[in-house]
């Protein structure tokens, strides 16, 4: 099913068959919104839900994972330019009661060269795995509506040994934007779901955005998500659509839109939200990964792309942009996922296929 918003008469063949293609790879439900010089596009694919014969919603809510990342940087950096926070202030500044190492600075938490442990756990160069919070198996399953505090989250990671000394290197870990939100809550004395109103969501006229907080309920209309694992020898599947997403919290707890989506990253990347200085900081990559400031820079045959992609249980949301915000691509997907992550091989084939369809100039 596809929506033509061009407003043009274009058809968009080869998008509409790429996400077909997914949900013949494994995917539930797909929901795709382009934004180009064509005009905007908006089409899905696949079920509602596991089977049953509804068709999957094109313009529903879904769980955005670690594009939540995105938001919480942008909205440190607007605090910055309010005079709120200082970029290369040390966290500890703002965060006393944790006695993190003084030499972490606000913006080593956004670009993950902080060093500290993730509280969903790290895996080792070795090979060995050091758990965190349960985010998997029948254990996550059975604690699912659970509530872990922010704080507990960070004390959890402070007890575990640093991945290496602050500044030195880099290693993604969704415990620095924890500890990134909570910075904006003491900075303003407003809950991060409050600034996120004032700072991006208002200004921007976005309404189908929720930072839940606790909360394990999504909006309607949605796709539904899934979990399937070994319970006693035998292999269950349930519905993971409602889940408390607090266990992993401001590194990947928000909800949105494909509309919202490339409403807030257009305007983020056409330089429309940030003054430029920042924005110039924020998409200035570490050499690892190419990871900025809450966004990942991405070279390709059509140039550079910025994006954050995100996923939790069930759900994931791919959010990509041209420099200058005139051409994105966001989606929601939706799937069974399991704790060896069977799904991640066709989720990377979407990414790098929707890149090249969309931004490497195999445009249909």
């Amino acid at each position: 099913m596809s929506i033509n918003l061009s407003g043009q008469g274009q058809d968009r063949p080869q998008l509409q068959e790429a996400i077909e293609e997914l949900v013949e790879s494994g995917f539930v439900g797909v929901q795709l919104r382009v934004n180009d010089e064509q005009g905007e596009w908006v089409g899905s694919a696949g079920v509602r839900r596991l089977g049953q014969n509804a068709k999957a919603v094109a313009t529903g809510h879904f769980r955005i994972g670690s594009s939540t990342k995105s938001f919480v940087a942008t909205s440190v950096l607007l605090l910055v330019a309010e005079g709120g926070i200082g970029l290369d202030a040390p966290a500890d500044d703002y965060l006393p009661e944790f006695g993190l190492d003084r030499r972490i600075t606000v913006r080593m938490l956004l670009q993950h060269t902080s060093g500290i442990f993730n509280h969903t756990g790290e895996l080792y160069e070795d090979g060995t795995i050091a758990r965190g919070v349960p985010w998997q198996g029948k254990e996550w399953v059975d604690n699912r509506f659970k509530t872990y505090l922010p704080e507990e989250l960070v004390r959890l990671s402070l007890s575990k040994p640093a991945r290496f000394a602050p500044g030195t290197g880099w290693s993604y870990a969704n415990t620095n934007y924890v500890l990134a939100r909570l910075v904006i809550e003491k900075v303003t004395g407003r809950s991060f779901a409050e600034e996120l109103q004032r700072l991006i969501l208002g200004p921007l006229g976005m309404t189908g955005t929720l930072a839940p907080g606790a909360s394990p309920e999504i909006p309607e209309p949605h796709n539904h998500g899934y979990y399937r694992y070994e319970d006693g020898g035998q292999e269950r599947t349930v519905d993971v659509t409602r889940q408390n997403p607090s266990w992993v919290g401001a590194g990947g707890d928000m909800t949105s839109t494909t509309r919202d989506l490339h409403t807030y990253f257009s305007a983020l990347m056409g330089g429309r939200l940030l003054p430029a200085e920042l924005l110039a900081e924020m998409r200035t990559p570490e050499a690892t990964v190419g990871y900025g400031l809450g966004v990942f820079a991405q070279e390709t045959q059509g140039g550079t792309v910025f994006h954050h992609n995100g996923a939790t249980m069930g759900s994931a949301a791919l959010m990509y942009s041209t420099p200058d915000g005139s051409r994105t691509l966001t989606a929601g997907l939706s799937w069974v996922d399991d704790a060896d992550l069977s799904i991640a091989p066709a989720f990377q084939t979407a990414q790098q296929r929707f890149v090249d369809q969309v931004f490497c100039g195999k445009l249909d």
